[in-house]
């Protein structure tokens, strides 16, 4: 079969390779429907990498599949179910897990990043990282079920009430949903701050009330003609601006921080923190999010799939990565069964 695979130091080939096998009792042999591609892809084939993964390993942390076999413990699961995918295995064992916070594992295993993941036409998996989907849920919606359960872990530490105001800053496929889960949640007025118009205008399609650009000098004027106290909740879906957001948020609000910069140092005003008693919450990849996620997928006034801008098979993946670098893709998918 055909994959993408991992070389190195920002270097990846599509090859030809075994289909792969069941070796444990709870392996899951799965034929990959979608597989998306996201940021942290980006960061892992940049030279240097700024994201760590495993040489000669397939690539694709994203996707959704249909079960083909199932070892002897793979309880709960048949041939032909459809399943979306965490990736993020954990070991159970240690201090994190112990307690409770299966996402902060301190021996993550990561499909698609330290271990084949999905974008080949065959992967075996966990039965416990496997996690089924209605079959009536298109793909283009399906494989967005990972990246959507870490937004709502997110949303889960910092929930609105009815008519809270939201600064969602960045519009990229994360920012996009962000608004429109928010949106889809009850909140009031939303803000998207985003540079690119494109961007922009598919922030006010999911439900942004009003979609500034974030290189206007007057972006914080702005932003105050609108909520002149500032946000309940601004979210940092980029990585980059936290000072920006301790600026929008409130008194009393609270700040999220989910896109992340390895190796960044950000400048921010201890003093506005503690004087705002504000509230800051960082949120890292999800926590036993996929049952509320793929319900959630199945609402048709939940339009997710807008934020896909490009399908193409596992030959376009060059393709998907150079659209994804100049800022003109929203969410690149890759089909592996058209190859």
């Amino acid at each position: 079969m055909q994959a993408i695979v991992f070389l190195g130091s920002g270097r990846w080939a599509l090859q030809e390779v075994a289909e792969p096998r069941r070796t444990q009792p709870d392996d899951v042999l799965l034929e990959v429907e979608r597989t998306g591609i996201c940021g942290t892809d980006l960061h892992i084939l940049s030279d240097p990498p700024k994201h760590p993964a495993t040489p000669g390993s397939i690539l694709g942390h994203e996707y959704v599949a249909r079960v083909l076999e199932c070892g002897a413990n793979a309880k709960g699961l048949s041939a032909r179910d459809r399943v979306v995918v965490d990736p993020n295995i954990p070991c159970g064992a240690c201090d994190s897990c112990r307690q409770g916070r299966i996402n902060m594992c301190q021996k993550m295993g990561t499909l698609g990043i330290f271990q084949n993941g999905g974008l080949a036409r065959y992967n075996v998996a966990p039965a416990r990282s496997l996690h089924k989907i209605a079959l009536e849920v298109p793909p283009e919606r399906a494989v967005l079920a990972e990246p959507l359960t870490c937004i709502y872990s997110a949303f889960e530490k910092a929930p609105a009430n009815p008519g809270d105001s939201i600064v969602v800053l960045g519009a990229g496929p994360i920012g996009l949903m962000f608004v429109l889960l928010y949106r889809k949640m009850g909140a009031g007025t939303i803000v998207s701050v985003e540079p690119r118009e494109l961007r922009r205008r598919v922030a006010s399609d999911l439900g942004a009330d009003v979609a500034i650009d974030f290189h206007s000098d007057s972006l914080i004027p702005e932003v105050r003609k609108i909520l002149p106290s500032g946000a309940d909740i601004v979210i940092d879906s980029v990585g980059t601006l936290i000072a920006a957001a301790v600026e929008l948020v409130r008194p009393g609000g609270t700040v999220v921080l989910f896109g992340m910069v390895h190796g960044l140092t950000q400048t921010v005003s201890q003093y506005d923190l503690t004087r705002k008693e504000l509230t800051i919450v960082g949120s890292f990849i999800q926590r036993n999010a996929f049952p509320k996620v793929t319900r959630l997928l199945q609402q048709k006034d939940f339009p997710v799939e807008k934020v896909v801008s490009h399908c193409l098979p596992l030959t376009g993946m060059g393709e998907a990565l150079e659209a994804m670098r100049q800022g003109i893709a929203l969410k690149v998918i890759l089909n592996p069964a058209n190859s």
